[in-house]
């Protein structure tokens, strides 16, 4: 339908140089819209707005309706402006711009007002819910026109819902819009932040007014996962040690149970909640133990074998290792020397070699001269240069 009104206006404004133009305007409510009207020529007649209700707002420069909101932007022979501020919904419909020729032109300009969705609202979990149950939120939103969409994320992924619901609003044309989501919650979904946001074409209105998102937190109840960590992976007899009961679980676990497999806890060993303590470690205190941690929802446990060592032993097996790296290093100095000296020998000795190349072919020569030749390079056998006089 705007399409077809621009076609048609365009077209009578080519034909008719005195046939109003206009366009359509889109704005939300509590915005300003500007509303243009204009001819191509003008035999001195006057261009005039008028409301829905055929209502003259102007007519030239002169206000024919009292409402502060609206306000001359232009008014020349060839166009008219005017400003609508502070939209309601009860200003959407079709506007009309006249010239006063003989006949009378008109075109026809429709405001669409949107109806700004409320700021949504997300209700089904207000207390924690277990690990492993199923979740039904429900987002609410109102006040939009038209209807708005509503989308869930957790945690920035977007999560499917249920199609929408829409309402009418009995006391003004706007919607109201519920979305459902369902799932199942886990351990890992604790923390994790619940969204609803809003969709609508007034959010790209910098005049849209309310927020689009709401997020709230979702607490999942969950049993805890149980670790041991021992204070040191050596335990040597004669220290002190201890087993600490590592434990996640929402709540927080308070209640633990320290227990020796196959027997009772040794008399030196202390329960301090997490922790079990050795005063002093014996080769009796080897053996399985096992930790227990209770949050209320549920209770975990994990056991943990503790090999006490002899620190003689230690120490011994500690010495040799450092003779036998100690002897490695010696044989690999050792095995250096070796090849340094060999290869300085060799060097010696292929120096030694060649001077005595070098050398060779001067004790023979029958004079001086030619000893120095043949010492120089000079071999035997080589003819001598000759020089011809012409």
């Amino acid at each position: 339908m705007l399409i077809a009104t621009s076609v048609r206006s365009n077209y009578v404004f080519d034909e008719d140089p005195f046939q109003p133009v206009t366009q359509d305007e889109t704005v939300s409510v509590g915005g300003v819209v500007i509303l243009t009207c204009t001819v191509k020529e003008n035999d001195n007649s006057s261009l005039q707005w008028s409301n829905t209700a055929q209502q003259t707002l102007y007519f030239g420069e002169k206000r024919a309706l009292r409402d502060n909101r609206i306000q001359l932007v232009k008014s020349t022979a060839t166009e008219l402006i005017i400003s609508i501020a502070e939209v309601q919904l009860s200003d959407d419909g079709e506007y009309t711009c006249s010239i006063f020729t003989m006949p009378v032109r008109t075109a026809r300009a429709t405001v669409t007002v949107l109806g700004v969705p409320g700021k949504p609202v997300i209700t089904g979990f207000e207390d924690a819910v277990q690990e492993d149950s199923t979740v039904t939120l429900t987002c609410t939103s109102s006040g939009s026109k038209p209807p708005a969409k509503l989308h869930w994320y957790l945690n920035q992924e977007e999560k499917p819902g249920r199609p929408d619901v829409v309402e009418s609003n009995p006391e003004e044309p706007t919607y109201t819009v519920t979305s459902e989501l369902i799932f199942t919650v886990t351990r890992n979904d604790n923390n994790a932040l619940i969204a609803c946001v809003v969709d609508h074409p007034s959010n790209a209105n910098a005049n849209a007014n309310g927020d689009k998102k709401t997020e709230q937190s979702l607490s999942v109840l969950f049993s805890p996962r149980v670790s041991i960590q021992p204070e040191s992976d050596l335990p040597r007899e004669g220290e002190k040690f201890y087993l600490q009961c590592v434990a996640n679980g929402n709540p927080e676990p308070t209640a633990f149970v320290w227990r020796r497999k196959d027997g009772e806890l040794p008399p030196l060993a202390k329960v301090d909640g997490a922790f079990l303590r050795f005063e002093s470690l014996n080769k009796t205190d080897n053996g399985i133990y096992e930790c227990q941690a209770d949050n209320g929802i549920g209770m975990g446990d994990v056991s943990h074998t503790l090999l006490v060592q002899d620190p003689t032993a230690m120490s011994t097996s500690s010495g040799v290792d450092h003779a036998v790296i100690g002897g490695v290093v010696a044989v690999i100095v050792f095995i250096m020397l070796c090849l340094l000296i060999v290869l300085g020998r060799y060097l010696i000795r292929h120096k030694g070699t060649y001077l005595t190349h070098e050398a060779k072919g001067s004790d023979d020569a029958p004079d001086a001269d030619t000893a120095i030749i043949n010492a120089e390079g000079g071999h035997s056998g080589v003819d001598d240069k000759k020089e011809y006089f012409i």
